[in-house]
């Protein structure tokens, strides 16, 4: 069963990684299409832009990170990942919801938080599954 969690948590950190990563490097070199499908308007003053990018570096970041930890997704470490992942996943629901209810939607909102709460599932299912203890030599 452990391997299957392993496995599991490889392909979550594969899938992960490159959705986040792709959104990363969209939202830094072109933040506008993405932000007017998500939220229904583009951003258009240079805070909104900055903001949109620093956001994409973070989201880069973590896509990177989930990327380079996919091999080791046994370990402690990935396992921290996995449960900050949820941690992320769940405030972007909470982020977009909280949009939404204020009247700013665009038409990648519901597929955009529907995709998240898939990802923050997983990431349920595989940072609280219980790990297997590495001997120490």
């Amino acid at each position: 069963m452990l391997a299957r969690i392993g496995t599991k948590t490889k392909l979550l950190l594969s899938v992960t990684g490159t959705i986040e990563a792709a959104t990363g490097i969209v939202l830094l070199v072109v933040p506008l299409p993405l932000v007017e499908l998500l939220l229904g308007a583009a951003p258009d003053a240079p805070v909104d832009l900055a903001v949109s990018r620093v956001a994409g570096g973070a989201i880069l970041a973590l896509g990177v990170a989930c990327w380079l930890a996919r091999e080791d997704a046994e370990a402690k470490a990935a396992k921290g990942l996995v449960v900050a992942m949820l941690l992320y996943n769940v405030a972007v629901i909470a982020v977009l919801a909280f949009a939404w209810l204020h009247g700013v939607s665009g038409i990648a909102l519901w597929p955009v938080v529907a995709g998240h709460v898939v990802l923050a599932a997983w990431c349920a299912a595989c940072g609280l599954a219980p790990t297997r203890a590495v001997p120490h030599h």
